[in-house]
């Protein structure tokens, strides 16, 4: 049997369910559970389409960020969770959520001193190109990981998109390679990551197309043609470099479980079954929305 590996963004779903839910939901003890039910919901339906024999959830922990200490304005515009009310806070069900995992015998961990897109490149660019792999996630940084074998699922029910290489160079007009030159040159509103002025997706795959890399670009930046885009590279080079530096993904020596503990024996489940199995009585048969 071909073997597959299932790398879930456990945050990014978690919010995404937990804010595309219609309304908010209670169980008959009158605790808030739309999260929760979305994300196990939303797993399964995940799950059932890639069919993985390995599978890892992975969460961003609570702790200092080694790339707002690079550049303070990296993700400054996130709101701060300690500070909202729990009904408007996804994290007040993230330990029903555990539950509902560990439930379903699905090995997932919290990142103690990285992102949780360190973790998931490290396994991706550690083990790609040993098995299949499939990241879910709407995080574009990994667009930068897309390889024959590692693609990127973007989960929207009936609407469900799979990136691939061939996707990234239809969309963008670049390869895998050089989508983190690319979002570097035009920046990230998401992350709060400014890129250089009036560099927009079609002059920055224009600029890689010529020059190959940001480095050589940079290096090369006096032999760009059209003046104003010479001179928004050669004045935000520094920028650009941290830029880089903020966007790029590499392999981690340390990652939280060895490959053959994720090991996934696949048990048939409704989410109902599940949300009763970790307590929460009254949560109903539904999985949630399927355009959610």
């Amino acid at each position: 049997m071909d073997r597959r590996l299932l790398l879930v963004d456990g945050s990014n779903l978690l919010f995404q369910m937990f804010f595309g839910m219609p309304s908010r939901i209670v169980n008959e003890q009158g605790k808030a559970i739309q999260g929760t039910l979305g994300f196990v919901g939303a797993l399964r339906k995940i799950i059932h389409r890639v069919g993985p024999t390995h599978l890892a959830v992975l969460f961003d922990g609570e702790h200092e960020n080694a790339r707002a200490a690079l550049d303070p304005e990296y993700k400054s515009n996130r709101t701060d969770y300690s500070q909202v009310p729990e009904e408007e806070n996804p994290f007040s069900q993230i330990d029903d959520v555990y539950a509902a995992l560990d439930y379903m015998g699905i090995k997932h961990t919290e990142t103690a001193d990285c992102e949780a897109d360190d973790l998931i490149a490290g396994y991706a660019l550690t083990y790609g190109k040993q098995m299949d792999m499939v990241i879910s996630s709407f995080d574009s940084d990994f667009f930068q990981l897309l390889t024959d074998r590692v693609s990127i699922l973007r989960y929207r029910g009936k609407d469900t998109v799979i990136w691939t290489p061939d996707s990234l160079k239809e969309k963008f007009g670049i390869v895998p390679a050089q989508y983190a030159d690319f979002k570097s040159l035009t920046g990230d509103k998401a992350d709060h990551i400014k890129g250089a002025e009036g560099i927009g997706p079609k002059t920055a795959a224009w600029l890689l197309g010529r020059f190959g890399t940001l480095e050589n670009l940079l290096a090369h930046g006096d032999e760009i043609e059209k003046p104003s885009t010479r001179e928004s590279v050669i004045r935000n080079t520094e920028r650009l470099r941290r830029n880089y530096q903020l966007i790029s993904l590499s392999a981690r020596e340390h990652l939280p479980f060895p490959l053959e503990e994720l090991e996934y024996d696949r048990r048939e489940t409704d989410t109902g079954e599940v949300l009763r199995g970790i307590g929460l009585r009254g949560a109903g048969e539904a999985s949630g929305p399927e355009g959610h």
